[in-house]
């Protein structure tokens, strides 16, 4: 009997404990109740520069070559106008929708990055990435969002790409503009 108890003890502080390393993984994000409406603006397009003091955030949302992606076969698997909100240091600073790109300055520093893709369905609601860099004044970071459909689920990631392929990503992809919903 004791050795139950021992093991039903065990498996509460395990899940309380991956509980709490979500939690702590998120804290880079926003409140989950915030969200954004999101325009990709083909008509737009500017070109990043640092703020003086401060270092600049491009996030690009990549779709990459994938067919299934654009248009995709079903409503399954159709994430060309995934909207990804993206938060830096505990607070939404604004969103993707599609192949497009968006930036923020922050200061000097240790900063932590989340992605996460804003849907009604739950499951894809549930897609979150994470990234940290420590930001120099006047440095570009290019970020690359990636959502791709597999068998069961999807793929989704964060990354720091080098200062080339996050040129090229911002120049052939629309500005996006989002704002909060209200």
């Amino acid at each position: 009997m004791r050795a139950v108890f021992a093991f039903i003890c065990l498996v509460v502080s395990a899940l309380a404990q991956d509980h709490a390393a979500m939690s702590a993984a998120q804290s880079a994000c926003g409140p989950a109740e915030f969200s954004f409406s999101v325009i990709a603006d083909k008509t737009q397009h500017p070109v990043p520069q640092p703020d003086s003091g401060k270092a600049l955030v491009v996030v690009v949302e990549n779709l990459g070559q994938c067919q299934e992606c654009a248009g995709g076969h079903s409503f399954i698997t159709d994430v060309s106008s995934a909207v990804v909100r993206i938060g830096a240091d505990s607070a939404w600073v604004g969103a993707n929708r599609g192949n497009s790109y968006f930036f923020f300055a922050v200061p000097p520093g240790e900063h932590h990055l989340c992605a996460n893709w804003q849907s009604r369905l739950e499951e894809r609601s549930q897609a979150f990435a994470m990234a940290n860099f420590r930001a120099e004044a006047g440095k570009v970071y290019y970020f690359r969002v990636r959502l791709f459909p597999g068998e069961a689920d999807f793929s989704f990631d964060l990354d720091l790409v080098n200062t080339d392929e996050g040129k090229y990503l911002v120049a052939s992809s629309p500005y996006s503009v989002s704002h909060v919903k209200k």
